[in-house]
């Protein structure tokens, strides 16, 4: 033991106590409750879906002349496909759900405040990156709602200044859905995005492993000897209690709520009703309230601030006076967009 001890360490010259050291940060106390914790729950949703995604990979075959067929044979004949697809599409449900009550967590306890802030735009990256993993992951099923819902959002594209046009073209690989749009939605959705979502959640952790997590107030009333605690064993542990506790979730609405198939895109028929996935419910909202220019500059203005919140928080609170002014603009944002979110949910799909 000992000499292959020593070859390790020959070879991987870190010693127990500095492993020790880097991996074993001290723990705030306030981590201790789970909602706090949201930030492991989709990284291991995330895991979940590569391994699920491989998995069906094996038998997808990104054409339209194939792509339907090939998910109805998941689903429907290959041993546990419909559980593995099932899977596959409530992690990712769960997965877009996490890491929005995640930035809404970061929000509200104001922990993009410098010099966390820049930890912030990396977080928005990964909100942006998996709503976009999601939209394409819905429209490689090939039916008629997400063949619409993929030229609908392609045209929207096409309304944006600049380079809207330029992203329809790359997007559909042509001026409409054509015979290379699938394998574009395949090359995003199981390469392009999954990649950069490895590449910001690695920046992430290492700006939280750099800056530490954010201490609240509370923390300080707690004694000395209980105000934090060892990141292994104990914040592991939690850890791994969320994620088996997840995977029962997951398996429950795998079997009680399996995923389906819908209608084959038809391409020559127009549905009465474009329906979006439930995360795309308020953009669809507020493209019908406004005008096509007007709502996309305003959604285009929206994301921009909530990029460069972190500065324009601070404006604020030097303008107002008010240090919490964030919290009460982020009351009315949520109720807006839980009530957009309703409203079209409550719509005839």
């Amino acid at each position: 033991m000992g000499r292959v001890a020593a070859w390790l360490a020959e070879r991987i010259p870190i010693s127990p106590d500095q492993l020790a050291e880097l991996t074993n940060e001290p723990v705030p106390h306030h981590l201790k409750r789970w909602w706090f914790c949201l930030g492991g729950t989709p990284a291991y949703l995330f895991v979940v879906q590569i391994v699920t995604g491989i998995l069906l990979a094996t038998y997808y075959q990104p054409a339209p002349a194939t792509a339907y067929e090939s998910v109805r044979y998941i689903t429907e004949t290959a041993h546990f496909g419909w559980y593995l697809r099932s899977l596959h599409k409530w992690a990712a449900t769960l997965m877009i759900a996490a890491v929005i009550l995640h930035q809404m967590r970061v929000y509200f306890t104001a922990a993009y405040r410098a010099p966390r802030d820049l930890n912030w735009v990396v977080g928005m990256g990964l909100l942006m990156t998996t709503l976009l993993t999601g939209f394409t992951g819905y429209s490689l099923v090939f039916e008629q709602l997400s063949y619409w819902g993929a030229t609908v959002a392609a045209n929207l594209c096409d309304a944006v200044p600049l380079v809207g046009r330029t992203a329809k073209l790359l997007l559909l690989g042509g001026e409409e859905y054509n015979a290379h749009t699938l394998s574009r939605l395949y090359v995003l959705h199981a390469a392009v995005l999954p990649g950069t979502l490895v590449l910001l959640i690695a920046c992430h952790i290492a700006l939280v492993r750099l800056h530490g997590v954010t201490e609240f107030p509370e923390d300080k009333a707690v004694p000395p000897e209980r105000r934090y605690f060892p990141f292994f064993p104990d914040h592991v542990l939690t850890e791994l209690i969320i994620g088996l506790v997840l995977m029962i979730v997951l398996s429950a609405l795998a079997t009680l709520l399996p995923a389906t198939m819908g209608p084959k895109a038809d391409p020559l028929t127009t549905p009465e009703v474009i329906k979006p996935e439930w995360f795309f419910y308020v953009a669809f909202r507020w493209l019908k309230l406004f005008s096509l220019t007007f709502a996309v500059l305003s959604t285009g203005l929206i994301v921009a601030t909530m990029f460069l919140w972190p500065w324009i928080d601070r404006l604020l609170r030097r303008l107002t006076g008010i240090e919490e002014i964030s919290v009460y603009i982020g009351i009315v944002a949520t109720l807006l967009l839980i009530g957009m979110t309703v409203w079209e949910a409550a719509v005839a799909h």
